[in-house]
């Protein structure tokens, strides 16, 4: 005897009645935000957009949809690069935007901890541990609007990952609610808690498919007393990892970021973007933007990075600097690493990468990959940029002056195989820190061991058996 399922339209007036009527959006104008990515990349469709307040309400919207087998597409702030938040094109399933969960339940000063929901928006969860004197470190351009459900859901790293880790290394514990409705509470505030499986990990990273994250603890750090910033300018690749690891030794494991811009990023930041300019004499091959910090005042960071400075330009590591010596002018420097990202959009078609290698290998990445790029290209503008302190080299490719878009991008897919062979080839990775999504889906076994995707595809299984939570994202369908 068989069961027949629900029909759609009782489904979706059972998921009404769960959330009521300032928990959906079913008009078209108000959905269409939450059924595109941010870069207009992917477009999908959607019976709703689902906006639950509450974990229960969350929990009783994806056993309803469980029962009929409805997809759900969770989606946090939407700023994401692969587009792993947006639905898929058939228009059979729900957008769950956790927009509305946005309380910051409890923080814990002497713990050094903070409980939030996952649609709390990262600038505030930072403002809210800096009214108690705390550091919540994770630092993203897209931190006035990304969401910690999203960050969590990504792994997200951003410009202090050298110091503090990325979301894994920032999470203690999880509340999720799991493929069939059921509500997993794993909010502790341990450092330690060695009683089997960290459950955690799983979600972390997993991008909405094996469950929807709607709470977490995360670890806070003491507030920094004294930061110091410099940008530098450099002849070599080369030079640039050397000094990044005299720069860690000299400073006492300080440094917070550890930022590599192109000479051709800063061109084009200061030719498109307002209020960019050039802080050297002259121009330099290569930069690097470092910060150090420390969580005491007057802790002598000045005359440590004054000094290390001397003996890297004694050295011919570094060709010229400047530190800033305000606050104001902190902000300038950074300003050139946000306008280099800005300034892409103004420059024609570009193919974008996120990978990873270890530190000692960023150099000879850099150099092979721009070098194979452009064999296969001539006349394209590599833009490698970004956190390399980490590893994490954002390795995009301007068209060539001149160029037709459309045929640039044509070549996307062999340009993609030259870098991520090359970041294979240096035991790196394909994602460093935007995740899978659709954008790496088919690319994802070209890469990973076939052990590791069975691993994967097996959790996958075991947790959402009908493949309803954002199916085809990651893991094919």
């Amino acid at each position: 005897m068989t069961v027949a399922a629900p029909r759609i339209e009782d489904t979706l007036d059972r998921i009404r009645n769960a959330v009521g009527p300032k928990g959906i959006i079913d008009e078209p104008e108000a959905m269409a935000p939450y059924l595109v990515e941010e870069r207009g990349t992917y477009r999908g469709a959607a019976r709703m957009v689902v906006r639950p307040a509450t974990t229960e309400e969350v929990a009783a919207v994806v056993r309803i949809c469980a029962a009929s087998r409805v997809p759900v597409f969770p989606q946090g702030g939407n700023t994401g690069l692969c587009g792993g938040a947006v639905p898929d094109p058939r228009g059979q399933g729900i957008v769950l935007s956790l927009g509305r969960m946005n309380r910051v339940r409890a923080i814990d000063p002497v713990n050094y901890t903070i409980t939030a929901e996952a649609g709390v928006i990262l600038a505030e969860l930072q403002r809210v541990a800096a009214e108690a004197d705390r550091l919540f470190p994770l630092s993203l351009g897209a931190e006035g609007t990304c969401q910690i459900g999203g960050n969590l859901s990504t792994n997200a790293g951003g410009i202090a990952v050298l110091r503090y880790g990325n979301m894994r290394d920032l999470t203690l514990g999880l509340e999720v609610v799991l493929p069939d409705g059921a509500v997993w509470d794993g909010l502790k505030g341990l450092r330690k808690d060695n009683t089997g499986y960290d459950l955690k990990q799983l979600f972390i990273g997993g991008e909405g498919t094996l469950g929807i994250i709607t709470a977490a603890t995360l670890k806070l750090f003491p507030r920094p007393r004294e930061t110091e910033t410099a940008f530098l300018g450099l002849a070599r690749i080369e030079d640039a990892m050397t000094l990044f690891a005299r720069a860690r030794a000299a400073t006492g494991d300080q440094l917070t970021a550890f930022e590599l811009i192109p000479r051709i990023g800063l061109e084009i930041a200061m030719a498109h973007v307002a209020g960019v300019q050039d802080p050297l004499a002259r121009p330099h091959q290569w930069y690097v933007l470092l910060e150090m910090s420390s969580s005491q005042a007057e802790s002598g960071l000045r005359t440590a990075l004054e000094a290390f400075l001397a003996a890297a330009l004694e050295r011919g590591l570094v060709e010229d600097g400047t530190i800033a010596a305000s606050a104001a002018q902190a902000r300038d420097l950074w300003r050139i690493r946000e306008g280099v990202v800005e300034a892409q959009k103004h420059i024609g078609a570009g193919i974008k990468h996120d990978v990873s290698v270890p530190v000692s290998s960023v150099a000879d990445f850099i150099r092979t990959a721009a070098e194979a790029v452009i064999q296969h290209c001539p006349g394209a503008r590599p833009i490698p940029f970004g956190h390399v302190g980490d590893g994490n080299i954002h390795f995009n490719i301007a068209q060539p002056l001149g160029a037709a878009p459309a045929a640039f991008l044509a070549q996307q897919g062999a340009v993609n195989h030259i870098v991520h062979d090359i970041a294979t080839r240096l035991e790196g990775s394909i994602s460093a820190e935007h995740g899978i999504g659709l954008l790496k889906r088919d690319e994802l076994p070209r890469y990973k061991p076939k052990v590791a995707l069975d691993l994967m595809r097996r959790i996958k299984a075991a947790l959402d058996p009908d493949g309803i939570m954002n199916p085809g994202k990651v893991l094919e369908p």
